[in-house]
């Protein structure tokens, strides 16, 4: 018998802590907007990162993967005002790899995550041989525990 084969599912994600806290992103555009304006698609909320601080693009390669590639400044290459560092050196652009974090000011970090796990199809529901099993001594059964109770374990 032949199984179907998993399916590959890649999740891009940066895991930001500044500020206000902890919030993780799920990466699904191709292009992401990053600073304290409310007008970025990401938001870093802290009075150290520039308005429009950095931005991602997301790259597709032949062979099914993706990649991001973070670029100091605006999408019109107006650059920010400190800067960031990624994994400790100064940058103005990097593609990133998975686990690279990136400080874009005191207190605001962000890790960018990149990982591929196997997603099984579901089968579909008028599959004959699609059975659940249940394990007997899982069951209750009411009508031993009444008796049992009561005491007429064995009057039937």
């Amino acid at each position: 018998m032949t199984g179907k084969p998993a399916l590959p599912q890649k999740e891009h994600f940066l895991v930001i802590e500044d500020d206000k806290g902890r919030q993780e992103v799920l990466l699904r555009y191709p292009v992401y907007s990053l600073g304290r304006s409310q007008h970025c698609d990401i938001r870093l909320r802290s009075q150290f990162v520039s308005r429009h601080h950095a931005t991602l693009f997301k790259f597709d390669l032949d062979n099914g993967s993706s990649y991001y590639r973070i670029i100091d400044g605006d999408s019109e290459g107006k650059a920010s005002a400190n800067g960031m560092l990624v994994n400790g050196r100064k940058v103005t652009v990097c593609d990133l790899k998975d686990g690279d974090e990136v400080v874009f000011g005191p207190q605001v970090v962000a890790v960018y995550h990149y990982r591929q796990r196997d997603e099984f199809p579901t089968a579909s529901n008028n599959d004959p041989f699609d059975i659940t099993l249940i394990n007997p001594a899982m069951m209750d059964n009411d009508e031993e525990a009444l008796d049992t109770e009561k005491g007429t374990e064995g009057r039937r």
